[in-house]
């Protein structure tokens, strides 16, 4: 499936070329035999005194042949050999090609964060250079002067020609492309070199399957996507923000699961996992450093079937849920962005989200360390479904002290409640009672937010809420609850 997709891309895009292609070599079959009887009467009139006299007639070198032999397109034909275009242009062509430089290909590369040509996916090198190609000869004399010269290229989109200025302008949009010389002859066409690499208009128009699909440390979840019927998902019209686990982190998430491959996982987790790394919207980089820290919501389904949450923080790099952080940010789709991560982020307990969050801390200590003879973690950790009200750092700051392990374990049991109650579960306005996993009840009061404990405090405020993991949900408080006798 993965490589129909790419053949469908690149025919999608060739279509065009390979119509006018059709119609070009008809009338080139004829050129190229009125050439060859012109030849060949040039041949037979030729003298014997020619060949008595050992004369050689040099041969004119072909458009790779002068690519090769000048210094300065050393990188075009490294890229040309890279995308397996060489033989393309020893054909009989004629070609007209629009050369970048080793600066413009050094200006790209960095532009587009590839450290060598090795790092272009091959399938986006390979439409890049097409586009640079033209069929046909076309000199300097032969542009609109002044004016503007439109041609088709290989690779099936417009560039235009504009003189006297010598520029050119990609179907992208860009102007100020440079023509730095003209009229390199060649044997099967002319070359005239540009200052900067041009682009097709398809590029930007990739949408975030296409862009996953040429990119080859994304092929695992190209597959995971196929396997999980995401696919057309992701082809919408969004926008979309996708964490892309890499080849890397997928191969950790299999092992660590006791996954053999893809195809061990069931489709139904598959699918969750999947749109646990997808979020509503364009979420770029700068959304989230100036943000800092906070939660939002992805395409998966948590506990009463509820948007699950995910966590970011930006205080070294930027992270999810405490696990994934992205190496690639800000590549740009038609239907949204992609940050490429370096972990697939798994479905999110309750305890997930304790943990990643720092403002937690004091809890998490609680929790663990303070409480040993209880096994929070794997209580918070199971089925569930449970409603935990989190008390911040600050709320367990203004205590006088942290109780001992006994009444501490009673107090945190005091914080969870058995079932996934949501704050469009509550009684709004008026008084939602509930028992907790200690065995006695809190008072929340909507629509001020606020929750009575059983030792009469009344002000304890609800700061934030809805932190949907697939076991639960958390509600952020800025006191500690207390049981009347913890």
């Amino acid at each position: 499936m993965f490589n129909k997709t790419l053949v469908l891309l690149n025919n999608k895009h060739k279509k065009k070329f390979n119509l006018k292609k059709k119609k070009m070599n008809y009338k080139n079959t004829i050129k190229k035999i009125s050439i060859a009887m012109v030849l060949l009467l040039t041949f037979t009139a030729c003298s014997d005194d020619d060949v008595d006299n050992n004369e050689i007639i040099p041969t004119q070198p072909n458009i790779v042949d002068i690519a090769i032999a000048t210094p300065e397109l050393s990188s075009l034909v490294a890229a040309l050999t890279a995308a397996d275009l060489v033989d393309a242009l020893n054909a009989d062509g004629p070609f007209t090609v629009f050369a970048p430089t080793n600066e413009a290909f050094a200006t790209f590369l960095s532009d587009y964060d590839f450290a060598s040509l090795d790092d272009v996916p091959t399938e986006v090198l390979t439409q890049v250079l097409l586009y640079h190609v033209v069929a046909g000869k076309i000199g300097s004399t032969d542009l609109t002067n002044p004016g503007d010269t439109t041609a088709m290229t290989l690779q099936g989109e417009d560039l235009t020609v504009t003189m006297p200025e010598a520029t050119i302008t990609d179907a992208t949009g860009v102007t100020d492309i440079g023509i730095t010389a003209v009229d390199i002859e060649a044997s099967n066409g002319v070359i005239h070199t540009i200052d900067k690499i041009m682009l097709p208009f398809f590029l930007t128009e990739q949408n975030i399957v296409d862009i996953a699909i040429v990119t080859p440390e994304l092929s695992s979840l190209v597959a995971a996507l196929f396997a999980a019927d995401l696919v057309d998902v992701l082809n919408e019209d969004g926008p979309f923000t996708v964490l892309a686990p890499t080849n890397e982190a997928f191969a950790t998430f299999l092992a660590d699961n006791g996954f053999a491959t893809l195809d061990d996982v069931p489709v139904a987790l598959l699918q969750q996992v999947l749109l646990n790394h997808v979020i509503a919207g364009d979420l770029t980089s700068t959304d989230l450093v100036t943000a800092g820290s906070g939660y939002t919501n992805t395409a998966a389904s948590g506990a009463g079937n509820n948007s699950m949450s995910i966590y970011f923080n930006t205080s070294n790099g930027v992270m999810f849920n405490g696990i994934s952080t992205v190496s690639q940010a800000d590549i740009i789709a038609s239907n949204g962005v992609i940050h490429i991560v370096d972990a697939v982020i798994g479905l999110p307990t309750v305890v997930t989200f304790a943990t990643a969050d720092p403002t937690f801390s004091t809890l998490v200590t609680a929790l663990t360390v303070l409480t040993p003879a209880t096994n929070f973690v794997e209580i918070l950790q199971g089925e569930g479904p449970f409603t935990v009200f989190a008390p911040t750092d600050e709320a367990f700051s203004a205590l006088p002290a942290i109780p001992d392990e006994e009444p501490l374990t009673q107090i945190l049991l005091y914080h969870v409640v058995a079932g996934n109650i949501a704050s469009a579960n509550l009684t709004n306005p008026g008084n939602t009672t509930a028992v907790t996993l200690q065995g006695e009840e809190i008072t929340v009061t909507m629509p001020e937010a606020t929750i009575t404990d059983a030792d009469g405090n009344t002000d304890i405020g609800i700061i934030a809420v809805d932190v949907q993991a697939v076991n639960g949900v958390i509600h952020v408080i800025n006191k500690v609850m207390l049981p009347l006798q913890p």
